[in-house]
């Protein structure tokens, strides 16, 4: 039972143990480096390290500690003394080895299994075991290879079996000049470097195989022997066979069709081995005609999708970084036509040891609890071995404080001295693991390691992490407080991590303040204040949008920012991730919201990224710039399918430049008719680059093609090779046949002459034949060139039948149909009679005539020529427009009434008529008198408001400038209106000799609409129409009463100019007095000749022409303006004093600056009230 009880105290010791140590494990507290503490690795080489023999050997091993560690070296599990090899050095405050080669020795001597020993006061630090190897790279071995025979059809395997090298080699296969062994699926490399035929093709002949190993390491490529192949064939080898397709060659060349077989791997099963996190890598060739295909499978699942990649056309499964549930069975499955075959490879997973928990440095205080764990895992399961300064724990001296139970050791009150570096070695048959940790025995009080009065700034929303590295033993508590409130952490929005950090996990603004943190311990108590400040995200909030913008214009990409006002920004542009740069002789502008970019081109094109950068934060958006231009033109034109009438025109079209084409025109040039000019023959959509184009006989053409977008068109292309067609008689009939006299002795015949293209042949000729219409007559022909013929000695107006063909060196071409002409007109002989009026009103009148013999007329009737004018106004003074008008009746020559509108009423008019053919009038008829009736008046000439008070208004109007007819009166229609609302209308008559009219207004914010109108016996005219303005804002037209003729305001200037009178008065009075005033006899005054000077040096100022003073004005308002030059001026300070009879108490001084700038000017006073003084 005794025995049992010491064993229950440690599972207790254990349980709770492992409970605290558990947070402070997780804590991991640093030790301050100016604090004694064992030694801690913390660089060292890679456990493999293979160096390169042409190089010295380096070997790192670092450590910190204090006191600053020593170190010593163990080379095969012996000690390694490096001071006795002259080529060895270690460096200083460090273990690190150097071995140098400058004075000779072989690398090859150095390999070996080194490990490195940091040691001080407190314990010792050990590295892995690290193994030095010096990278090999041996030569081929000398071989000769005889000539491959194989039959066409069969598998062929190339080995390259590479010479072994330390790291070793990678392996490609070249032909002996030096460019690569193309392959496809049906010749590949395998994973061992040989090269695999799934089959044997005569062509595979053409060339020979050498493999090549590089090393890395030395930098070399090592060629082996070139293989040769003899390749039997059943039928004889033509190179043509090389542009088939892969399924070609079998049928062709008579190659018997076989089932797939496997080249690699053999059999139908096979296993693999993979490390986890390593690669793994299946791969599966199979030989047969046609080439099988590979598929893989895993039995039982799906491939691992994101892991998976297929290579060496699907003959190589790559999954990268394997794990334990990647272990399986995958299936290769080889096919092709003729049948398929299977090979499953059985994976197994294994795993080299690897951290589930690894150790860490612990530091207690005196008599405190601890324990370091170390939790490994792997494939098979690892064993887990202690170690204390380096040595097996087993072999140290006893010590009661510390127990090793499985994968942890425990310790239980601590003391001072027993500090010690404690490794734990994790091993399997794939591998080892090997951690150092520490355990520090210190007693201290909380001591804060970092920066004093940090200010944290974040952004909104962001996680904020309020960072206080301290250091106390035993462990201190800590807490947080902000503005003097306790924080608990809850997880949702603090978190308060181990090391102490608080973390604000989504800060916002009212996080912004000042937080204290708090350590302590039974030893003290460290405190330290943190100022957050939450700032507002940096955002683009109006970013640029792609663009397609025609070269030369200028693109504008938007970047609107919104960001924290304290913050500084830094924008950024960037083209295809490389910031663009501003300056004078950049193209490129940009200001606070936008980048510019004029003048575009092609070369502008590409992704344009706007980046604002802050301290804390940043934002980007980007963009796509296409440059749109006009196409390329076409190029490579050629000419097929020659006809008579027709060649095809076949081209490439140039680049678009980022813009459909939508149309090809296509132009030509001949060189007969109008050499060296290209016309437009047709257009093409712009999907079509062979078109059929039909052609005229006897035109030796050229072609060329311009593209169209939106952008416009392209330059044209070069022009084509010359096509001539042959000839033959115009297929064209003239168009545009007429005849018409241009005298009434002639005709002129007239057409449209061919086109160029139309001609069809030389020499083309017109025939043109005409004769009187249903004379019956032989036709008469003319054979001309031009495009007229003018047919002389006709009677007037006759008409003739007309017709034209055109004719060339090849014959006739069709006839036109037949047109009828006429020869030439002559004047009317007869004028319309009987010309009168019936059925007058106010503006219009029937009119009534005898219409003339069409033979009379001498031509073609065209109308009845109305001529009629104004002749007076029945309304008494009356001036009125005698102008001449005119209105046509043209229906047909046996018209002879009419309607004439549009008249003016109560007017007295005249007229006559005439009968016009195309050419002529003829004589006018009886002239015709008539009036038309009285009508309703036009609209008043004016109407105004032409004053308005605050309680009235006055109108005037002025007679319409036309009555039509004797006025009665007139009638005044007005209504009250507010917005939209109208009230009720009042109506008001007055006598036609009345224009004006006052209306009396309730309130002076009341407002009008007036309709004025004329009124006849026959009834009211059109209204004119006015509004009356506010009275706040009234702007009234030019013939608005003046302030000037108000009483009011000629009250005030007559009261103004009795006042300036008096004044006057007074100042004469005084004046005729001789005032005198005292000078300062420093001061000399320009004096007037009639100027008198007294003995006592006064001036005696009198005017004999009694002249208006000078420089004085009376404002409207009655005020007195004073001049720049007035007494004031010239007193000391402004301050003069006057007697009662107007004379100056004190000197008169004249300013001395105005004395020098202005000379003799006078410096009489300006002002009404200073004259006064001045004449006193």
């Amino acid at each position: 039972m005794r025995a049992m009880q010491p064993q229950r105290q440690w599972a207790v010791l254990t349980v709770l143990s492992i409970i605290l140590l558990l947070w402070e494990e997780a804590a991991a507290i640093e030790v301050p480096p100016d604090l004694k503490q064992p030694p801690t690795i913390v660089k060292q080489s890679a456990k493999e390290y293979i160096v390169d023999p042409r190089d010295n050997i380096i070997i790192e091993c670092e450590a910190k500690g204090n006191p600053v560690p020593t170190f010593s070296w163990r080379r095969n599990g012996k000690f390694f003394n490096a001071e006795k090899d002259p080529r060895v050095s270690m460096r200083k405050r460090s273990g690190t080895l150097e071995i140098s080669f400058r004075s000779g020795g072989k690398p090859e001597d150095y390999e070996g299994e080194y490990q490195c020993f940091a040691m001080n006061d407190f314990g010792i630090a050990i590295s892995n075991k690290i193994l030095l190897r010096v990278s090999k790279s041996p030569l081929w071995p000398k071989e000769v290879l005889e000539p491959l025979m194989v039959s066409e059809g069969s598998p062929l395997v190339l080995v390259c079996n590479p010479p072994p090298g330390l790291p070793p080699p990678t392996t490609f296969w070249m032909n002996s000049a030096m460019m690569p062994i193309i392959q496809d699926k049906r010749v590949s490399m395998g994973l061992n470097g040989d090269l695999y035929f799934s089959n044997v093709l005569a062509s595979d002949a053409n060339t020979d195989y050498s493999c090549n190993a590089r090393f890395l390491f030395t930098h070399t490529i090592q060629q082996k022997n070139p293989f040769t192949l003899k390749v039997l064939t059943k039928e004889p080898y033509n190179n043509t066979l090389s542009s088939l397709n892969d399924t070609d060659p079998y049928v062709v060349r008579n190659i018997p069709e076989t089932t797939p077989t496997f080249l690699s791997p053999s059999g139908t099963s096979s296993s693999k081995m993979a490390l986890r996190g390593e690669e793994l890598l299946l791969e599966c060739i199979a030989a047969g005609v046609p080439t099988p295909g590979i598929k893989w499978f895993k039995k039982g699942g799906d491939l691992p999708e994101k892991k998976v990649k297929f290579e060496s056309f699907n003959k190589t499964l790559r999954i990268v970084s394997v794990s334990e549930e990647d272990s399986g069975e995958y299936v290769c499955m080889a096919s092709n036509k003729i049948g398929s075959i299977r090979h499953t490879v059985s994976v197994q997973i294994k795993a080299a040891p690897y951290w589930l928990q690894k150790p860490t440095n612990l530091v207690l205080a005196p008599n405190e609890n601890g324990q370091l764990v170390c939790l490994a895992s792997g494939n098979p399961k690892p064993s887990i071995q202690w170690l204390i300064n380096g040595e097996p724990i087993e072999s140290s001296l006893p010590n009661l404080s510390r127990k090793v139970v499985d994968d942890a050791i425990i310790f239980n009150s601590v003391q001072i001295g027993s500090s010690a570096v404690y490794q734990c070695n994790a091993s399997n048959e794939h591998g080892y693991l090997l951690a150092n940790a520490f355990v520090s025995v210190l007693d201290m009080a909380p001591r804060l390691l970092g920066p004093r009065n940090q200010l944290i700034k974040v952004i909104e929303q962001s996680r904020a992490m309020l960072d206080c590295p301290f250091f106390g033993s035993p462990v201190p508590e800590v807490r947080w407080f902000k503005n003097g409130l306790g924080i608990a952490p809850d997880n949702v929005k603090y978190r308060l991590h181990n090391n102490g950090t608080l973390e604000i996990k989504h800060a916002r603004s009212e996080d912004h303040g000042t937080y204290t943190f708090v350590a302590n311990n039974i030893l003290g108590q460290a405190e330290e204040q943190i100022r957050l400040e939450v700032k507002e995200p940096t955002r683009i909030v109006r970013a640029p949008e792609h663009l397609s913008v025609n070269r030369g214009n200028t693109a504008h990409f938007d970047c609107k920012i919104k960001h924290d006002p304290t913050l500084p920004i830094i924008v950024t542009w960037l083209k295809n991730d490389k910031p663009l740069h501003f300056g004078w002789m950049s193209k490129f502008k940009k200001d606070e919201n936008s980048l510019s970019i004029p003048n575009v081109n092609s070369d502008d094109e590409g992704t344009y990224m706007c980046m604002v950068k802050t301290e804390l934060d940043q934002d980007f958006a980007s963009a796509r710039l296409t440059v749109l231009d006009r196409p390329d033109p076409p190029e490579d034109l050629e000419l097929s399918d020659p006809a008579a009438r027709s060649v095809r025109l076949t081209w490439v079209p140039g680049n678009d430049n980022n813009s459909p084409v939508r149309q090809f025109l296509v132009q030509y040039e001949e060189n007969r008719w109008r050499p060296g000019e290209w016309q437009n023959l047709s257009s093409y959509t712009g999907d079509q680059n062979s078109v059929n184009l039909l052609l005229s006989p006897f035109v030796n053409y050229q072609f060329r093609v311009i593209a169209i977008n939106s952008v416009g068109p392209s330059r044209p292309s070069g022009p084509s090779s010359r096509y001539q067609t042959s000839g033959a008689p115009p297929d064209v009939i003239p168009q545009g046949l007429k005849g018409w006299g241009t005298k009434k002795t002639n005709m002129e015949i007239t057409w449209q002459p061919l086109l160029d293209t139309q001609r069809n042949g030389p020499e083309l000729r017109y025939v043109v034949s005409w004769r009187r219409k249903d004379s019956q007559e032989e036709w008469n022909n003319i054979s001309t060139t031009s495009s007229k013929h003018v047919v002389s000695d006709t009677e007037t107006y006759v008409p003739y039948e007309i017709k034209i063909h055109a004719v060339n060196d090849f014959g006739r071409g069709p006839e036109s149909s037949m047109v009828i002409g006429y020869s030439g007109e002559d004047r009317p002989s007869a004028a319309p009679a009987e010309l009168r009026v019936t059925k007058a009103d106010s503006t219009k009148v029937n009119l009534h005539w005898v219409s003339v013999d069409p033979t009379s007329i001498h031509g073609e009737f065209k109308e009845y020529r109305l001529y009629y004018w104004r002749e007076a106004s029945l309304v008494k003074g009356l001036r009125i427009n005698k102008e001449k008008k005119t209105k046509v009746f043209s229906s047909d020559v046996s018209q002879n009434t009419g309607v004439l509108t549009e008249l003016i009423p109560y007017s007295k008019y005249k007229m006559y008529m005439v009968v016009a053919n195309n050419k002529f009038e003829g004589p006018h008829s009886n002239i015709v008198e008539f009036q038309t009736k009285e009508g309703v008046p036009g609209v008043p000439k004016f109407f105004r408001i032409v004053q308005r008070n605050t309680d009235t208004i006055h109108l005037e109007w002025d007679k319409p400038l036309e009555p039509n007819g004797i006025l009665i009166g007139y009638t005044l229609q007005y209504r009250t209106v507010n917005g939209t609302e109208v009230g009720s209308p009042q109506v008001v008559s007055f006598f036609p000799n009345v224009t004006e009219y006052t209306i009396r207004l309730p309130d002076r914010f009341t407002r009008y609409k007036f309709y004025l109108s004329a009124r006849t016996q026959v009834g009211s005219g059109e209204s004119y129409t006015e509004e009356s303005p506010h009275f706040a804002n009234e702007a009234y037209s030019k013939d608005h009463v003046d302030i000037a003729t108000q009483g009011w305001f000629i009250g005030l200037m007559c009261a103004i100019a009795l006042l300036v009178l008096i004044l006057l008065i007074v100042g004469f009075i005084k004046r005729s007095r001789g005032g005198k005033y005292p000078v300062r006899d420093k001061k000399d005054l320009p004096m007037d000749p009639v100027d008198q000077k007294d003995q006592d040096g006064s001036f005696d100022y009198h005017d004999e022409d009694n002249k208006p003073l000078q420089g004085s004005q009376t404002s409207l308002e009655g005020n007195v303006k004073e001049s720049d030059d007035s007494l004031v001026d010239y007193g000391e300070g402004g301050n003069g004093q006057f007697n009662e009879d107007g004379s100056f108490i004190g000197q008169y001084t004249v300013k001395k600056d105005k004395e020098e700038t202005e000379g003799n000017e006078s410096s009489e006073a300006t002002s009404p009230v200073n004259a006064v003084y001045s004449l006193a």
